[in-house]
């Protein structure tokens, strides 16, 4: 009931910056965390960050001081904000929510993901 969309990825060379966002839909009563995963090749699926309702965030270490996450509650939209990029941030990158329908369920749900490469 709840589905999720990504866009902003790309080919960007080392240094360079991105602005992913997220938006999700369907039948949604809150979403208490929204986040960001990526997935690269041969690698195990790595949470990137979090942020919750009242903008508390966390971020895996690898990303600290280069990413931030956010979010608009109003238009149930989230954005990661990537600088600084490495080849090794190379990945699919997928949105995340943890949210609860207007049904009363709660669950987990995953975007379909946007490839981020980068490389000179």
């Amino acid at each position: 009931q709840v589905s999720l969309v990504e866009s902003g990825g790309g080919l960007v060379q080392p240094g360079g910056s991105l602005k992913l966002s997220c938006t999700a839909s369907g039948r949604i009563s809150s979403i208490p965390i929204m986040g960001w995963y990526r997935q690269a090749p041969a690698k195990q699926r790595e949470l990137v960050a979090t942020i919750n309702v009242g903008g508390n965030t966390n971020y895996a270490d690898s990303v600290k001081g280069r990413f931030t996450i956010s979010r608009d509650n109003s238009k149930n939209t989230e954005y990661l904000q990537m600088n600084d990029l490495k080849p090794e941030d190379t990945a699919v990158y997928l949105c995340y929510a943890y949210a609860r329908t207007t049904s009363g369920s709660i669950s987990n749900y995953w975007g379909q993901g946007t490839q981020v490469t980068v490389s000179s």
